[in-house]
């Protein structure tokens, strides 16, 4: 009996593509509220509704991690060679690592830095990471855009992927992560 699961389980599923439409929304909001804010962020709305899912995203990925740590996923295709998914597996990480860690954890800080709060899905508040830093603010402002910026080009990079894996590789990468796969 071959133990080896052929497709992503239903809360692998489940986290992948909660936190996606999350994140994708998180990162327009961000957007809007910074780059539109005379017109569309004038009391700061936006910015609290960008504040309270993408701190969200941060016990999601708390319970992502935990999920994969303990469930194998389905093989990457045969044909994949071993550089590719050694690629794929750094690839994934570096997904993880910035847009799913640190860029939350940027605009913690800078909030912290701000003196301005972050309510969790409008449920609790997360503490400060620092003491307010006027000073630093501008520098907190820009590693929080850069980390932006770079994550919607690893998500990019990684939705464009899975299309080449689809249509071009014509494997079962992206199926396996779909809804309706079994």
């Amino acid at each position: 009996m071959n133990k080896t699961p052929q497709s992503y389980t239903s809360p692998a599923k489940f986290f992948h593509w909660s936190m996606g439409i999350i994140w994708i929304s998180v990162w327009l909001i961000g957007f809007l509220a910074v780059y539109f804010r005379d017109a569309l962020n004038p009391s700061h709305g936006l910015t609290y509704w960008h504040k309270a899912f993408a701190s969200a995203l941060l016990l999601l990925l708390v319970l992502r991690v935990a999920w994969r740590v303990t469930h194998r996923p389905p093989p990457m295709p045969d044909q994949m060679s071993a550089l590719m998914q050694r690629a794929a597996q750094a690839g994934h990480l570096v997904l993880y690592a910035l847009a799913l860690t640190a860029l939350p954890i940027s605009g913690w800080v800078w909030s912290s830095i701000a003196d301005k709060p972050i309510m969790v899905l409008g449920i609790f508040q997360l503490p400060p990471l620092t003491e307010p830093q006027p000073d630093a603010y501008d520098l907190a402002k820009w590693i929080h855009v850069t980390f932006a910026w770079s994550s919607l080009a690893l998500v990019l990079g990684h939705i464009a992927m899975a299309l080449k894996h689809h249509w071009v590789d014509k494997d079962h990468v992206l199926s396996s992560m779909l809804p309706k796969a079994k």
